[in-house]
């Protein structure tokens, strides 16, 4: 009797063909080693303009964003010019209102050194020039300086006249008297000198 043999089957299928399907309907194949999805999309993330339009589109851009940096600065520097413009003016007028209040002061000092004294009220009128001086040498450190009227031609942007009369010897529009000191600073009039005027 002749004795069989068991035949033997060769299995001729790929390693790994009877692999199911992974997770999420990904295929087995793994990427090639050094790839990555990530790069490959963010490669042409920095690239220049790919065509002449885009290209005139950048520039343009470019332009109205130095055009308006340009605008800023200058509409700032606007702004610090101004404000430092009126904080020198608040300044000046705060100034100012000090030293038209000391005028009325200074007229009364002038009238009272005007008048005659006896001997014996000397050291009374010493104490008064000194305090009066202190003022005038207080104002002049601001730039306030007396009007000088007596003898010269009237001028109606720094005198006022109050009177005229006729004055021999005089000629016409002679200021004869100064009735009350004017006074300036640098060539800002603080106030007119109250006159009186000769005329022919």
């Amino acid at each position: 009797m002749t004795s069989m043999k068991p035949h033997k089957v060769e299995d001729t299928s790929a390693p790994g063909a009877n692999e199911g399907p992974r997770p999420g309907g990904q295929p087995a194949s793994e990427p090639a080693a050094g790839s990555s999805p990530l790069i490959t999309a963010g490669a042409d993330a920095g690239a220049a303009p790919s065509t002449p339009e885009a290209f005139d589109e950048a520039c343009r851009e470019r332009d109205e964003y130095r055009d308006l940096l340009l605008r800023k600065a200058a509409e700032f520097d606007n702004y610090r010019r101004r404000v430092e413009r009126e904080r020198r003016e608040q300044a000046s007028a705060g100034t100012l209102e000090v030293i038209e209040s000391l005028l009325p002061v200074l007229d009364d000092f002038e009238r009272a050194l005007a008048v005659e004294s006896p001997e014996s009220a000397g050291p009374y009128r010493n104490g008064i020039e000194l305090i009066y001086r202190q003022l005038v040498d207080l104002l002049a450190r601001y730039g306030v300086t007396p009007i000088e009227a007596m003898g010269t031609d009237f001028d109606p942007r720094i005198h006022h006249a109050v009177l005229m009369e006729e004055g021999p010897g005089r000629r016409d529009g002679e200021v004869i008297e100064q009735l009350r000191r004017g006074y300036r600073q640098g060539d800002r009039l603080i106030r007119p000198a109250l006159v009186k005027v000769a005329k022919a």
